[in-house]
């Protein structure tokens, strides 16, 4: 996981446009330590040496709209368990978090793009 990260990092790194991803170096940390692994170092070198930009959107866990499937076999508790890790592994390295507010797709996307935009600039010839 921390490879494919890594990998991902350095393959939009150079990107002209802003971009968002989906998960970050930092997530794999949160999710090495929900699972007991002791040694992280490799993991915490790459949150230092590997920088996203500053404000960190997070997705927590919603109740009412949490399913399983194929894909997402975490029950809602450790769907839970799994934010907390990963909202401390980004304050750990720096991160202003934002959580995402519960709202419809379309409003939470908007939501996204104006608090980027007010937060750096970067998005403002983007938006619409």
């Amino acid at each position: 996981m921390l490879q494919r990260s890594i990998a991902s990092y350095l393959e939009h790194a150079s990107a002209a446009a802003p971009m968002f991803s989906d998960r970050g170096i930092p997530d794999t940390l949160g999710y090495a330590r929900l699972i007991g692994l002791h040694d992280t170092g490799a993991i915490e070198s790459a949150c230092r040496s590997y920088r996203y930009a500053p404000l960190v959107f997070l997705a927590p866990a919603w109740k009412e709209i949490y399913e399983t499937d194929r894909e997402r076999k975490q029950d809602f508790a450790e769907a839970e368990r799994t934010f907390t890790a990963v909202a401390q592994a980004y304050r750990e390295f720096g991160y202003e978090l934002v959580e995402l507010p519960r709202l419809p797709p379309l409003d939470r996307a908007r939501y996204v793009i104006e608090r980027a935009a007010s937060h750096s600039g970067l998005f403002r010839k983007y938006v619409s």
